[in-house]
């Protein structure tokens, strides 16, 4: 039995006592008043009274105290398992040592081919077998709490070096229940420092920052929560004190053999120089709503560092969308532009979403606007998801950067064919191609054979501080080779 239905056995019976206490002492003073005093039972006015006043007090306690029931439950109806509510209270009488965020990353995949009610018992079979992972494993105390559909929290009152152990052998042994293929995920603090409500974001930043590559995709170093909240903090500080490096990834030009396009990563620094990386960050600046300045603060430096390049050379760079959309970075974008007297198509904005946005027409209107003015827009991560095709269907983008799988499968008969109807169909649309992460020569080879424009990666040239950007455009050869 979990321990949240021991809890919600133990409520409902003290419930039931409260109600039933006053009911038997009403009672008793009913039948003493009316059945054991000297006087015969008449049916008078003033027993009827009373009788009447014995009815309802037994029905409103009834109705009053399972309203209570309802209201005040301590348990997720689905799972059994503590709801959202409870869980924070008993939290807070009992901050625990360590708190796990475990979700399952497709149940939205799920609700849609699987009924509510198998989705309901997988649910309830999944918490009560984690439950008996933790119980096997010593820890039989372990509070488990549904927060929203597919996030489950759980609290344990002590240090336990083989936390990640027993969630990915659990995640290993429960891959699929009741023929449900499950996809988890999941993050662990220890020492909390803060209320619970911040240890909860903290750790969805924790699995946001969980990178496509990881070979085991819900694996992620337990972090300390006082760590956390220290790197929150030098993100904060390295936005407020402009404290951004740039660095540069060459694009060669098949057509020309030049470099004439740098894409730009970037990354924040501590106050000792040290490097936060955009994994580490971007969750963080997102959840603080600092996206935006963020992104300012991006396009202020490159807009900074343009003029001391060559005047044919172009940053690509990803922007927000959330910022896109918004119309006054917008205009603070355009006005800073104008500050600089930068050529506009000097500038070109990488636009990635997984989901189309749900006013298109509007967001086309806003994304038509930055070129009419000369920026320069490119789809990234072309043909990972069905919103890149929406959006091609709908706007003329400047550039497509195909998306990693394709140059990384580049040898699978599939995949080739794919990427190279996808090359055909950007030429007949006057859109120029780019593929990135171009590690071997083989694949430079058979991309340049399929027609591609641009090319990025290792085995195309290594990144530039940017120090040495300056440098090699400060010499006094005339070629813009790498």
């Amino acid at each position: 039995m979990l321990l949240s239905e021991r809890e919600e056995r133990e409520r409902r019976f003290k419930l039931a006592l409260r109600a039933g206490l006053p009911i038997i002492l009403l009672i008793g003073l009913v039948l003493y008043a009316t059945l054991f005093s000297n006087e015969p039972l008449h049916l008078t006015v003033g027993n009827g009274i009373l009788m009447g006043a014995l009815v309802f007090t037994t029905v409103y306690f009834i109705y009053f105290f399972m309203e209570i029931t309802i209201d005040e439950s301590l348990i997720d109806p689905t799972t059994q398992s503590f709801n959202y509510h409870a869980f924070l209270r008993r939290l807070e009488k009992h901050p625990p040592k360590t708190l796990i965020l475990f979700i399952i990353k497709n149940l939205q995949t799920i609700n849609e081919h699987y009924s509510t009610q198998e989705v309901d018992r997988m649910l309830y079979i999944l918490i009560h077998r984690l439950h008996s992972a933790f119980k096997k494993h010593g820890l039989p105390k372990a509070t488990i709490a549904r927060h929203y559909g597919a996030e489950f929290l759980i609290s344990v009152d002590k240090h336990h070096p083989d936390i990640s152990a027993i969630l990915e052998t659990f995640i290993e042994e429960n891959a699929t229940i009741n023929e449900i293929e499950i996809d988890y995920a999941f993050a662990v603090v220890t020492d909390i420092q803060h209320n619970i409500k911040n240890e909860i974001v903290r750790l969805k930043d924790l699995i946001r920052m969980q990178t496509r590559q990881t070979s085991r995709p819900y694996d992620i170093q337990i972090k300390d929560a006082k760590e956390l909240s220290e790197i929150e903090h030098k993100v904060i500080d390295a936005l407020d004190h402009r404290r951004i490096e740039l660095q540069f990834r060459p694009i060669l030009n098949v057509n020309t053999s030049q470099y004439d396009i740098y894409e730009v990563n970037a990354r924040l620094h501590t106050p000792g120089n040290d490097p936060i990386l955009p994994k580490i960050y971007l969750p963080i600046v997102n959840r603080l709503g600092l996206g935006r300045e963020y992104d300012m603060l991006l396009v202020t430096h490159l807009l900074e560092f343009l003029p001391l390049v060559d005047n044919n050379i172009s940053f690509s760079f990803n922007l927000s969308p959330f910022s896109l959309r918004n119309e006054a970075f917008t205009e603070e974008f355009f006005k800073t532009l104008e500050e600089t007297r930068i050529e506009p198509s000097r500038l070109i904005i990488e636009l990635y979403e997984r989901k189309t946005h749900h006013n298109l027409a509007h967001y086309l209107q806003t994304l038509h606007n930055y070129r009419q003015k000369g920026v320069r827009i490119a789809i990234d991560n072309f043909g990972s998801s069905n919103a890149s095709m929406e959006y091609m269907k709908h706007f003329k983008f400047d550039f497509v950067q195909f998306d990693r799988e394709y140059v990384a499968s580049i040898d699978e008969p599939h995949s080739a064919a794919m990427l190279q109807s996808l090359i055909r169909m950007a030429k007949e649309l006057e859109i120029r191609t780019i593929a990135k992460w171009v590690d071997k020569p083989s694949q430079k080879q058979r991309l340049i054979a399929m027609g591609i424009d641009y090319l990025q990666g290792f085995g195309i040239a290594y990144p530039l501080k940017e120090d040495e950007l300056i440098a090699h455009y400060n010499t006094d050869t005339e070629e813009n080779n790498l």
